[in-house]
């Protein structure tokens, strides 16, 4: 029977080995990049886990021993996490302390709820024997054995079911794995988990009394509390991942929130470019009104023979050079947003990444063009920002490799689509359930958030992003329908 106990355990253990390493492991960089990483966390907890049962002592009723097991089962997470895994972050202290109470939570309700049922069928077989069911005294004992293996069996497997799901769901509503947590928010998602802790503990050292020299449960003297326990417990692991949920639900907010900040001085910096190009133009266009008038001037100066007339020709020749130079517009794809944004963005460019080379083409925007500007203008402002920046990462690492970047649209029917095309080093890392490319800046609250906004702004138009990786070249694709929408509440520009 005890054999039979200890198998079951055992097995119970190994599937928390691997519910262990798939926790860790879906929110921590592994220590080592081989295959076996995950292995050698489930058969280290295994065997950490076995030689603390069989060294622990027994009884539960010592608050100090209480307290000691649950430091040591601790100190046991800590300690793989810490190998296994770069686990210096503020989130480890959550997965662990999280596992934890997941475990202790599982474990009392499962026993609880089910210990009664267990009861209900010995008390079966006991009235089976009464009745002169059984031939024989051996059947009589192993019905007793089978029945207790059976509930057992059953309460380990609910252990399993509810730390298996309860963990999933953690991870899953965990979006934010690369999120840099502060203190105040590690504090905030913590406290469901101490608590749920502190109530098992709590359960460990009142649920066993001794009365009479009769080792009773403290649902014996209080049935009501079979249901209410559980009750509790469940409950307490309900608010281990509803706060988890709370929580993601606040950084997407805050993320969201920083977003329309950028987008509010995107909005800032196109206007004041805008009102920058129009004083070009509007220069472009005096100067057509003057240039009978500068021809004149020109051909009075050329008139003269002497060395004198033409160093003055020469000077007025290169002024007027130069003043054509500043007024001079590089890209002109029949958009003023456009054109704005991304003669901007060059100058921009070519002063911090040298050698870079700018193609816009095979940028034709339709004549029809129903997208307001302003949003054409933050999908193309994001994804040259992000090409300027992974082109400059590129050229800080190889400074001879070629620089580019090219944008180009197509007209589908009522769709639009562009494409921006930029060299990268070829490093592009994405965890598993992560929607986007892992930004590598200091600072994530406020950067690696490009791609969302130009996903949000092409879904306005019922439209769509998309990403691949071709050799050392990042190519993003942006597909939209050519609809007006007005309520928005956008000016368009065309």
């Amino acid at each position: 029977m005890y054999k039979t106990t200890d198998v079951l355990y055992a097995v119970l253990t190994v599937f928390q080995g691997y519910c262990l390493q798939y926790f860790l492991g879906s929110f921590l960089e592994s220590r080592m990049k081989s295959r076996w990483n995950r292995p050698c966390v489930a058969v280290l907890y295994i065997v950490l886990r076995m030689a603390f049962k069989w060294s622990s002592p027994p009884g539960y009723g010592d608050y100090k021993t209480a307290i000691g097991m649950l430091a040591v089962s601790l100190c046991i997470l800590s300690f793989i996490a810490l190998c296994f895994y770069k686990a210096f972050r503020p989130v480890t202290v959550f997965l662990i302390i999280s596992f934890q109470a997941v475990l202790d939570i599982s474990s009392y309700a499962a026993v609880i709820l089910l210990d009664k049922v267990g009861a209900g069928i010995l008390d079966t077989v006991d009235w089976c024997a009464g009745k002169g069911v059984f031939a024989s005294e051996n059947a009589f004992v192993m019905a007793i054995k089978v029945s207790t293996v059976g509930v057992l069996s059953l309460q380990y497997l609910a252990i399993a079911m509810l730390l298996y799901f309860s963990l999933k769901k953690i991870v899953w509503n965990f979006h934010e794995k690369e999120y840099n947590i502060n203190r105040t928010e590690l504090f905030f998602i913590l406290i469901p988990a101490a608590v749920g802790l502190m109530i098992c503990m709590l359960l460990r050292i009142i649920m066993f009394t001794v009365e009479d020299s009769v080792p009773k449960t403290l649902y014996d003297r209080y049935p009501i509390l079979v249901v209410v326990i559980p009750v509790i417990l469940l409950l307490s692991l309900l608010s281990i991942l509803c706060g988890v949920k709370l929580f993601q639900d606040m950084v997407c907010w805050n993320r969201e929130k920083s977003g329309r900040i950028i987008l509010k001085k995107q909005i800032v910096s196109l206007q004041e470019h805008m009102e920058e190009m129009e004083r070009i133009y509007s220069g472009i266009r005096g100067m057509k009104h003057d240039i009978k008038n500068t021809l004149a001037v020109i051909q009075r100066l050329s008139a003269g023979n002497s060395v004198e007339d033409n160093v003055e020709l020469q000077a007025y020749l290169s002024e007027l050079n130069r003043s054509f130079e500043n007024l001079e517009v590089r890209f002109k794809t029949g958009n003023t947003v456009v054109d704005t944004l991304l003669n901007m963005k060059y100058h921009e460019a070519v002063r911090d990444v040298p050698g870079l080379k700018m193609d816009v083409d095979k940028l034709i925007l339709p004549q029809g063009l129903e997208i307001h500007s302003y949003d054409i203008g933050v999908i193309l402002g994001n994804a040259v920002d992000n090409a300027m920046e992974a082109c400059r990462k590129l050229k800080a690492k190889e400074p001879e490799a070629g620089a580019f970047i090219r944008l180009s649209s197509l007209q589908k029917g009522s769709l639009l689509i562009l494409k921006v095309e930029n060299s990268f080093d070829g490093r592009l890392v994405r965890r598993r359930q992560e929607e986007f490319p892992i930004t590598d800046k200091a600072d994530k609250s406020s950067h690696g958030i490009g791609l969302a906004n130009i996903k949000s702004t092409a879904e306005k138009y019922q439209g769509t992003m998309d990403f691949k990786v071709k050799g050392r070249v990042f190519i993003l694709s942006v597909m939209m329908k050519n609809e007006r929408r007005e309520e928005d509440g956008f000016w368009s520009d065309r």
